[in-house]
């Protein structure tokens, strides 16, 4: 008997976006999809694993002409590409990584979705390195770390949008139990990059302007790998998976496979329990997934697709930068940005014996009842221009806004009293969302990104285990971060 559940879309975007995007879904265009001949094959980063226990690297931000697509583009890099170099260890490991920034403004380094230490050489997001100094990053995953798709990027307050917007975002994987379980080691792995850029006529990424500063900022160009469209092959009876991350700062993705289902295995976190049946999936920003594709469909080319979907934006119109707009438009010139476009072309090549799916993924821990339970408001008031707020205030680093007790769980619920969508995320510590809108959610997932929409309160059930010290946790619209949605966490030893 198949464990494999099949999910309506409006069930599944009640686990991203909540109800009311699902409304704001269902009231976008979804237009005639657009014609685009595939590009070259995907790209991936270069690879740096961990040997004998260590993963030892060299990393270095700074401005750099690449290539995007076909087009050179004066920006953002992490050793002069992008996407960054994707890093990989495993459980147990130790990591040493030296920082070079050779930007010209002071930036840092967060670890996103890794549980280890928030203080000291760990993922400490209060560190300023400044230009021209080199930092050292040393830690240890701890030997029960899950495997998953995690991504490192900048965490420098205040820059953290035009760093991220201008190319500095790279994945590290943690390579565990998922990937030997059978069905997943015998499928065909691919990791996609997904992320908007804007460029003008010289290759510089314009200024984004006010009302893209305080909405978000969303780039005309929409590329895989820092590539458009690129061409992905798969037998006729393999199986392929794709492992997602959303890298862009405020821009969410709204995905759909042609005549194929995905079947997700994994969320921020890691693996879930069984595979969920989904026919189009949402990413809010720094959200990832895997999914699994059946090559079961006529040999073809079968698109990739995003449809045009903000809900960062909400009823405020513009955040869309450049185009010669005053604030309203998008960054760029594209004449898509209505329309849904191809972010990949998948196409079949050959023939294999037929690949199954897992019946079985990993059992998804229960979490006991909270010892404490929190209320988290979003909202966003007018100061000097617009500013972001929780609980009604801004982010003060010399503030401690939540202290919790090392060894504790508590419920937290995300109020959202304002008209934007702001993805809420949670450093050091994962989740998992208990309910949306006082309704359960159909299937447990540890999660470090949960998007709350206008209207919608969800309920997180949050463990705070191994590592005492301070963080963050904040909106990943990172225009939204850099504008006051931010808190700090104090999380203290019992």
């Amino acid at each position: 008997m198949t464990v494999i559940k099949a999910m309506r879309r409006r069930e599944f975007l009640g686990l991203g976006l909540g109800t009311t995007g699902a409304i704001l879904l269902s009231q976008c265009s979804r237009g005639a999809s657009q014609s685009s001949v595939p590009g070259s094959a995907l790209a991936q980063a270069p690879v740096h694993s961990s040997e004998g226990g260590l993963l030892s690297f060299d990393l270095v931000a700074e401005a750099q002409q690449v290539k995007l697509g076909n087009r050179n583009a004066n920006l953002l890099t992490y050793n002069g590409q992008v996407p960054g170099p994707r890093l990989e260890a495993k459980p147990g490991d130790t990591v040493q990584l030296r920082f070079t920034n050779r930007l010209n403004q002071s930036t840092n380094l967060h670890y996103h979705g890794l549980h280890i230490p928030p203080t000291g050489t760990g993922d400490n997001v209060f560190l300023e390195i400044p230009p021209g100094e080199t930092y050292s990053y040393e830690f240890q995953i701890p030997a029960n770390h899950p495997a998953g798709t995690f991504w490192y990027h900048p965490h420098y307050h205040g820059l953290v949008a035009e760093q991220l917007f201008g190319g500095l975002a790279g994945l590290f994987v943690v390579r565990g139990e998922l990937d030997e379980i059978p069905e997943v080691q015998a499928a065909q792995e691919e990791f996609l990059i997904l992320k908007d850029f804007a460029l003008d006529r010289s290759g510089n990424i314009p200024n984004p302007g006010h009302m893209a500063q305080m909405t978000g900022r969303i780039g005309d160009l929409l590329t895989a790998n820092g590539q458009f469209n690129p061409s992905l092959e798969i037998p006729q009876g393999g199986l392929l998976r794709l492992r997602l991350l959303n890298a862009s700062s405020s821009r969410f993705f709204w995905l759909s496979l042609e005549d194929h289902p995905f079947y997700l295995i994994a969320t921020d976190g890691g693996a879930i329990a069984s595979p969920v049946e989904l026919n189009d999936l949402v990413l809010a920003p720094g959200e990832r997934v895997e999914v699994l594709v059946k090559g079961d469909r006529e040999p073809g080319q079968y698109r990739l697709l995003n449809q045009p979907f903000n809900p960062a934006q909400g009823m405020m119109g513009g955040g869309r930068m450049g185009g010669g707009m005053m604030g309203g438009g998008m960054m760029g010139s594209s004449p898509n940005r209505n329309s849904t476009e191809t972010v990949a072309t998948l196409t079949y090549n050959g023939t294999t014996d037929a690949l199954p799916l897992p019946n079985q993924l990993l059992t998804v821990e229960s979490l006991p009842e909270p010892q404490a339970t929190r209320q988290f408001t979003f909202n966003h008031g007018m100061g000097m221009g617009m500013v972001f707020l929780i609980n009604g205030k801004a982010f003060d680093h010399n503030r401690i806004d939540t202290q919790v007790l090392l060894n504790t769980v508590e419920d937290w619920e995300i109020i959202n009293t304002g008209t934007m969508a702001h993805p809420f995320h949670v450093h050091i510590n994962k989740f998992q969302v208990i309910s949306r809108n006082g309704q359960p959610t159909p299937y447990a997932a540890w999660k470090d990104v949960a998007s709350v929409s206008p209207g919608e309160t969800i309920r997180i059930r949050i463990p705070f285990r191994d590592y005492a010290g301070k963080t963050v946790y904040h909106c990943h619209v990172l225009d939204h971060e850099d504008r006051g949605m931010m808190g700090i966490l104090d999380i203290q030893q019992t």
